[in-house]
């Protein structure tokens, strides 16, 4: 039977939602699912871990910082080398991709990031990612005979729901010395949080200027909105980077997205193409964005700013 393990990630006691969604592709794929979680608390990660679909849990306990890429890498091949996956899936997020190549090498498997779309037949699996940018969509086959590690990209997946009841064991893993020291953790200083967001209004080129930003900034307040923006505006440095929608920015999956003077380059749209509701404010009728858009209007979005001041 195809199996699949899903490596859990949890940051300060909370699963992320890439976890989440991991768990709901392995499921869709078929076969067994297992999700692994290592920590220095897993009894009560691995009770965050009960996603319909996934069959059992195993746990790893380790000392030290869940940061650590180094310890993380070597629980990973343990579980692989324990597990016998053909394939092993997990978020695609800046603490995977500290560990995952290396694990990958390491545990000899195939290896894919930023996955958005995966299939597994008897000759093998095969995944989508996205490559220049964004402008293409590249498909890679792995055969058959050696797992593989995908990592997914955020929001493409709908989330997995908690309410299984999957029987939960313990691996024990010897840790060879690692390299890593913490020293000292800042959090980041970013007043958003775009993944959480029920509606998201992001900004592009077509704002003007940075004084023009606090307009709109200040319209999403008063929505309960989150302020996102195009890269065009965070290389500017009009805006702080965690407020980038995109390639290389986050990728955002809300019930609504608004955006405003943004014309719809490929990088951008990578970031938030699987929105349930797309509206589309441009001046430019021929604006790529509009491909997209379930509802579009072409018009200057500083009047259109002006009419929602005055609603609000």
């Amino acid at each position: 039977m195809p199996r699949t393990l899903v490596v859990a990630e949890v940051i300060d006691g909370r699963v992320s939602a890439a976890t989440a969604e991991a768990v709901a592709a392995a499921v869709s794929l078929g076969g067994e699912v297992i999700v692994a979680v290592a920590g220095p608390d897993t009894a009560a990660e691995a009770a965050l871990l009960s996603y319909q679909g996934v069959d059992s849990i195993v746990t790893v306990t380790v000392p030290g910082s869940d940061r650590d890429h180094e310890q993380m890498a070597q629980v990973v091949c343990a579980l692989v080398a324990d597990v016998a996956p053909d394939l092993v899936l997990a978020g695609f997020t800046i603490r995977s991709t500290a560990w995952a190549a290396a694990a990958a090498h390491q545990a000899d498997m195939g290896f894919a990031s930023d996955v958005v779309a995966i299939a597994r037949g008897t000759d093998g699996v095969s995944v989508t990612r996205s490559i220049y940018d964004g402008r293409v969509h590249a498909g890679f086959a792995f055969a058959a005979g050696r797992p593989v590690l995908a990592l997914l990209r955020p929001s493409v997946w709908t989330a997995a729901e908690l309410g299984a009841t999957p029987e939960t064991r313990a691996l024990d893993v010897v840790l060879t010395q690692s390299r890593v020291r913490s020293v000292e953790f800042r959090p980041p200083s970013a007043d958003v949080d775009l993944t959480s967001s029920d509606v998201v209004i992001s900004v592009g080129r077509g704002v003007g200027s940075e004084e023009n930003i606090a307009v709109f900034a200040d319209i999403a307040r008063r929505l309960g909105a989150a302020l996102g923006a195009s890269r065009p505006i965070i290389d500017s440095g009009w805006l702080p980077s965690a407020h980038q929608v995109g390639q290389t920015g986050v990728t955002v999956k809300p019930r609504v997205y608004v955006a405003l003077g943004i014309s719809g380059a490929l990088h951008h749209l990578a970031g938030m193409q699987n929105s349930k509701t797309i509206v589309a404010v441009n001046i430019d009728q021929d604006a790529p964005i509009f491909g997209f858009a379930d509802v579009g209007a072409v018009a200057d979005i500083h009047q259109v700013a002006e009419q929602m001041q005055a609603l609000l």
